[in-house]
């Protein structure tokens, strides 16, 4: 089943057959953040829902690198890094700038398209009904293409491009990023196995996705159907899948070949992405989805995964640990293609069983998981930068899981998708704060995220183009542009946010950050549920209620003790105590004073 030897040079090159969709005329362009405070008055399709959606996608628009074409969206992104890829000969122009700078990471993007190729498998209609089906085709290929390029053999996958260290340094515009801009690969003798496999399940599930593969009760579109470009992923993901289980040097996590790659992308192990790979090319294939499945089944057993799905276990599902994903996936396969599972000891019950043992953990509050005051699903360590993205992809897995009625109770099904809506609508302004953290969205959106590409900043002066503004908070007063669909990293673990440019925990966007909403959106779209929750936010809520002082976190460490690093809680605790026993103290000494007074008289 293993593909062997290099592949055609057909799979080298995109031929102009591989047409995609037209773009709307005139185009879709995000609506004043002040329409987000109006109700949709029932409207079918949803408005404000299509509305998110469509800014969402719109969000990957900004945050194109490379040559951009001449029907642009977003006037002020410029054309940039134009020479990506020199250093070794290659053109490795185009692709997403991964987050708030400007360096492109394969790990966390293969990662995000997989995501949201899955999503439109599960809930492809509610593009259709939104009228975004086109832009997804065009988001979708701006990434694609560019892992193609970073996949130009067999056994060679390009990881990263841009020097995090010097990239971090630059805040401003896209024009003048700085260089050097080196290409970090991995090949067969410094492998890569989770990147290589990670980036076989983006291509597999996408291929899945153009070839018009369906899952459970899936209401996936058909307009994407393109079976050449489906057949040109469906080779880059067997290819990469063969190295990353045959390279020469073996099995090994990618930052050991690229130590670069791992100061903000460290892999914790592969076999997560091997068993999530295998279950999506048993997905597309026909003739090997049987020996792929085995392969699945065969990574998720030998690393015991599924003790990562066990109550006080429970991990979480995002670029690194995609062990939820493999088992609701799993679930769907074999729901939908018994045939493929036939003869396996994975059978359906056995994925319900593993689902339903961690989903019922996180909603019945029985494991390491837990809500905030305000609601939102919080995991210990994982949930400290970007709080919202462990949650909202649980809750994209568990409304999945739902839909597509594998829940092996209806009490189960109706609590899940409760518990998932609940997420959903903490993101969209149900939570203390009263912000919609998507930027651009409502009055109350996040109005400074922390991104050079939207600031505006220009740096001037000896060493402009590596410098940063003293004050990052407030130079420049107000962003140039709005970073319309980003969707912020989040409050802290008291449900406060502070809506400062510097506090890249909570202020930071990301591709994997935005990936999960497109999903729920569409999903909301294809449910026909009322409106978004920010519809029913006033503007200005947030300015009622917003935390003094500074956040305690990565970022800012002003708002942490001194002495010790003491949270609020424990700062209060100390505080009672130390009150008890003063009042302890002057209760013992009054005692005693008044023995004394009373020895003297007697």
């Amino acid at each position: 089943m293993l593909l062997a030897g290099a592949l055609a040079l057909s799979w080298l090159v995109l031929p102009p057959v591989l047409a995609q969709l037209s773009l709307p005329e005139p185009p879709y362009t995000p609506p004043d953040a002040s329409l987000g405070t109006e109700a949709s008055n029932d409207s079918t399709p949803n408005t404000q829902w299509s509305n998110l959606l469509g800014n969402l996608l719109y969000f990957y628009d900004e945050q194109r690198s490379g040559k951009l074409p001449s029907n642009k969206r977003v006037s002020w992104r410029n054309d940039s890094a134009l020479d990506d890829g020199s250093d070794v000969n290659l053109d490795l122009s185009g692709g997403y700038y991964d987050a708030g700078d400007y360096v492109k990471y394969t790990f966390p993007l293969s990662f995000s398209l997989m995501s949201i190729c899955w999503g439109a498998l599960d809930a492809g209609q509610g593009y259709e009904l939104a009228n975004q089906t086109a832009y997804l085709d065009d988001m979708l290929r701006w990434g694609l293409d560019w892992m193609i390029k970073a996949h130009p053999s067999a056994n060679t996958l390009y990881v990263q491009v841009g020097d995090g260290n010097l990239d971090n340094a630059y805040w401003g515009g896209d024009r003048d990023i700085p260089g050097p801009r080196p290409s970090y690969q991995i090949n067969d003798t410094s492998p890569g196995t989770d990147a290589a496999a990670q980036a076989s399940a983006a291509f597999a599930a996408c291929s899945a996705l153009y070839s018009n593969r369906t899952l459970s009760t899936s209401t996936s579109t058909t307009a994407l159907g393109n079976s050449s470009y489906a057949s040109t992923l469906q080779s880059h993901a067997r290819a990469l899948y063969n190295f990353a289980t045959n390279a020469t040097g073996g099995m090994q996590t990618y930052q050991t070949a690229v130590p670069q790659s791992g100061d903000a992308y460290a892999s914790s192990a592969y076999s997560d992405e091997l068993a999530i790979a295998a279950l999506f090319l048993a997905l597309t294939e026909t003739s090997n989805a049987t020996a792929y499945y085995a392969d699945a089944v065969k990574w998720y057993y030998s690393d015991n995964l599924g003790s990562q799905l066990k109550a006080g276990d429970e991990t979480v599902f995002n670029w690194d640990a995609k062990t939820p994903g493999i088992a609701v996936l799993g679930a769907q396969l074999a729901s939908s293609y018994p045939d493929v599972v036939s003869g396996s000891n994975a059978t359906l019950s056995v994925w319900q069983s593993a689902v339903e043992g961690y989903f019922g953990a996180i909603v019945n509050d029985s494991g390491r998981s837990h809500l905030t005051d305000g609601g939102l699903l919080l995991f210990p360590g994982d949930s400290d930068e970007a709080s919202l993205n462990p949650a909202l992809n649980v809750a994209m897995l568990m409304m999945r899981y739902a839909l597509a009625n594998l829940t092996t109770t209806q009490s189960v099904q109706d609590q899940y998708t409760a518990f998932a809506q609940g997420q959903l609508n903490y993101a969209l302004g149900k939570n203390p704060m009263s912000v919609p953290y998507v930027v651009g969205t409502h009055p109350n959106s996040p109005a400074n995220p922390h991104s050079a590409i939207s600031t505006g900043y220009a740096p001037t002066g000896a060493n402009a183009s590596l410098s940063a503004p003293d004050d990052l908070d407030t130079t420049p007063a107000q962003e140039a542009y709005v970073l319309y669909g980003g969707l912020v990293g989040g409050p802290d673990a008291q449900d406060r946010f502070w809506d400062l440019r510097s506090d890249w925990v909570q202020n930071e966007v990301a591709l994997d950050y935005s990936a999960p909403l497109l999903t729920l959106a569409a999903q909301a779209l294809v449910r026909g549920v009322g409106d978004p929750y920010y519809t029913q936010v006033k503007a200005g809520a947030y300015d009622a209620v917003r935390p003094g002082g500074t956040p305690c976190d990565a970022a800012i460490k002003t708002g942490c003790s001194t002495k010790g690093g003491l949270s609020k809680g424990g700062k209060i605790a100390i505080a009672v105590v130390v009150t008890v026993v003063g009042l302890i103290i002057i209760g013992l000494g009054a005692y005693w004073i008044w023995r004394a007074q009373g020895n003297g008289r007697y």
